[in-house]
This record gives structure tokens, C-alpha cells and sequence, in this order.
């Protein structure tokens, strides 16, 4: 029988199956106790064995065995060198940006998460003298365009929130790597059941882990995993200088979501996938935005870069912003909310929720309109979902 000890570390999970992995990759267990589940350790200093010796531990800050349990979990999930957990996506997301100097150059998509748009846009600007251009990322020639000599990150997010369309991971990371750009892949929707972003080329994989990693909608939580570890140990560093650090409980309520990932993940694409269908046939629906459907703009590229379409679609709706509006207020079961990837179905209108930050005329412009509604399927019973929706759209 294998000892708690005998399995320190993802790598031994790697050929598994994801459903496996993401059971015992990392292998969890308490080293102390064999305990199959690891313990929530809420020390915040530790005492060390000598003046110049320690244990492992020092400061809750720079490390904590909840936190490090979680990280060599995800860091097997995405065949990543090394994972780190933050107290939210957006401490995530900021971390990498102290990557860059001053006055370094940022490619990001003009259709991304309102909240990465906010931090490029409104903030590093002025803190850091980022500057910052917004680019069609499905397009590589619209991506070569924009590298000036001072670019230093490609800042990509596929499929995009909320419009689900697709970059090419393998093409965008080959080019970047050319020119010495560093990669940042946000892969919250799709989660490393469906797409690892590292295998194309990319060097940082970001989650917002509150999505569907933490997976019940009562986590606030951010990853990075990193390709290599020199990279992986200069996040370290940054982490613990700005202090965004997962909490020993998120961390715990993380590892014991990820155990249901691929289980819920499964169970939110099949539930998307009729949700799409249902709605691509409505009348009073104008276009579905779900790379499972087959008109999607990108779905071959969707079905070779992905082991699954995601939990997340938005459509327009026939009659404009006032009927999108009537729509969110008849709806049943789904919750008129923020955020997204629980396991309840979430209702959204970007225009005044997740993308509210984004000026109309350069939201309209990336294709975000006002008759827009960005729906997260979640895992009830998709006949519910499918007779309220129909109910709603009446």
C-alpha cells in the first residue's frame, strides 16, 4: 500500500486521465497523518530549527502547506513547472504585469474580461507608464501588427468573455516566442479539463480560480502556473512582496472543488451544448456566440485546440436592449448575477455588468452590443433550463 510520502509531487499523474488528475494529481494527502485530504494550516509564522535553518516554512506570506498543496495540484493539472495562488484573478493578473518594466508595451483583446481591461486601460498606464493596444487576438496578422520594439507580453483569453471566440494558442505563442514576448493565457473558461495553454507555447496560464475551479460560487481566488521554474520563482518573489496571497481556507475550498472539475466540467459542456442548439433555433434569438455550435466563426479551431466547448455562451436577442432586458427579468432558476462557472446557472448583461468599465463606443466596437446576454450554464437539469429559457423568451 503507497504511503502518503511515496507521491510528492504531480508529475507522477501526468499520463493519467484528467478525471484522475484532477482526484490525485499533486497527491494531497497529510504526510503527518495519512490523512486523504490535507489539513487547513492557519499558522501564520513558523518556528525554525536553527538561526540560519528552517523546515520549509517561514511566513504565511511566502509559503503555507494548505496553499502549497493546492499549487503542485494545479501545476499537474496544466503540466506546468510551478503554480502559485492568489487571493483573487485580478492579484493574479496584476502579479504578472510587475513582470514588465516601465513603459513596456501590452497586447491584450479588444473583446477580453472587462476587469483585465480595466487594469490595462485605467490603471497601469498611470501607475507604471504601461502602454497598451487592443487587438483582435483571433487575427495573428492583427497581433504582428501591434509588436513594437518595446512589446514585452501577448495577453490572450480564449474562448473571450463574453463573445466565447477562439485565439490560436499554437500560432499567437510561436509568434510572441519570435519575438521574445512573454505569453499570458487566461484559461479560466475553459479550465485545464478542456485546454492547457502551456502545451502550445505559453508561458504563464492564469484562472480566475472563483470560476469553475473553486466551482460552487463561495471562493475568491486567482492561479498562475508557469512553464519553466526560473519564471515560476520570479512570480514567487513578486507574491511575496505584494502580499496577494490565497487564504489557508480558499486554498482548502479549492483543492476540494478541483476534486468534481472534470465531473462538473462534463456536465456543464453537455448542458451548454443544448442550451446553444435550443437558442441557435429560437426565433426571437438573433446569433448564438458557443463554439460548440458548427456556424461558429472558429469551431474548428475550437475542436482541435480544445477537449471541450465550456460552460459559457451569450446570444443577442431579437428586439434590441429593451428585450435582452425583459428577457433577465422574466427568467427562472438562473440568477440575475456577477461571476460565472458554479454550479448554478448564472444570467448576465455585460453592457452594465462585467463590462461596464468599457467605454459603450469601444464595446460596441469590439462586438459586445446592448442586446447582449452572456449565460453560465450550470449542471441542473437541462430540461429545467431549456423550459425556462423558452418561458423567458416567451
Amino acid at each position: 500500500m503507497a504511503k502518503a510520502s511515496d507521491k510528492t509531487t504531480g508529475g507522477s499523474w501526468q499520463q493519467a486521465g484528467m478525471a484522475t488528475r484532477c482526484i490525485h494529481a499533486g497527491d494531497t494527502r497529510d504526510p503527518a497523518t495519512g490523512a486523504v485530504m490535507p489539513p487547513i494550516h492557519t499558522a501564520v509564522t513558523y518556528a525554525r530549527s536553527g538561526v540560519d535553518d528552517h523546515e520549509g516554512w517561514v511566513y504565511a506570506r511566502a509559503g503555507n502547506p494548505t496553499r502549497d498543496a493546492l499549487e503542485r495540484c494545479v501545476a499537474g493539472l496544466e503540466g506546468g513547472a510551478r503554480a502559485l495562488a492568489f487571493a483573487s484573478g485580478m492579484a493574479a493578473t496584476a502579479t504578472v504585469l510587475e513582470l514588465l518594466d516601465a513603459g513596456a508595451h501590452v497586447i491584450a483583446p479588444l473583446d477580453g474580461y472587462g476587469g483585465t481591461f480595466r487594469i490595462l486601460e485605467r490603471l497601469r498606464p498611470r501607475s507604471a507608464g504601461l502602454q497598451v493596444s487592443f487587438v483582435d487576438c483571433c487575427d495573428i496578422g492583427a497581433i504582428e501588427a501591434a509588436i513594437r520594439p518595446q512589446t514585452r507580453l501577448l495577453w490572450l483569453e480564449t474562448p473571450t468573455n463574453p463573445l466565447l471566440r477562439i485565439q490560436d494558442l499554437g500560432a499567437a505563442c510561436a509568434l510572441a516566442r519570435r519575438h521574445d514576448i512573454l505569453t499570458v493565457v487566461d484559461n479560466t473558461f475553459a479550465t485545464p479539463v478542456f485546454q492547457r495553454p502551456l502545451e502550445y507555447g505559453a508561458d504563464i496560464v492564469m484562472h480566475s480560480a472563483t470560476k469553475y475551479i473553486g466551482g460552487h460560487s463561495d471562493v475568491l481566488a486567482g492561479l498562475l502556473v508557469s512553464a519553466g521554474d526560473e519564471l515560476g520563482a520570479r512570480l514567487h518573489g513578486l507574491r511575496s512582496m505584494t502580499g496577494g496571497v490565497s487564504s489557508p481556507f480558499d486554498s482548502y475550498l479549492m483543492l476540494r472543488g478541483i476534486k468534481t472539475l472534470a465531473l462538473r466540467m462534463e456536465r456543464h459542456a453537455a448542458n451548454a451544448q443544448a442550451v446553444a442548439e435550443y437558442l441557435a433555433g429560437h426565433p426571437r434569438v438573433r446569433r448564438v456566440h458557443y463554439p460548440g455550435l458548427p456556424d461558429h466563426p472558429q469551431h474548428a479551431l475550437a475542436a482541435r485546440q480544445m477537449q471541450g466547448f465550456g460552460g459559457m455562451l451569450s446570444f443577442a436577442v431579437e428586439g434590441g436592449a429593451a428585450a435582452a432586458r425583459v428577457f433577465l427579468e422574466r427568467l427562472e432558476i438562473f440568477t440575475l448575477a456577477e461571476s460565472l462557472g458554479g454550479v448554478e446557472s448564472l444570467a448576465g448583461y455585460p453592457a452594465t455588468m462585467s463590462h461596464a468599465a468599457m467605454p459603450a463606443a469601444q464595446r460596441l466596437a469590439a462586438g459586445i452590443g446592448d442586446d447582449l446576454v452572456r449565460l453560465s450554464i450550470g449542471i441542473e437539469d437541462v430540461a429545467d433550463l431549456l423550459a425556462a429559457i423558452g418561458e423567458a423568451l416567451g
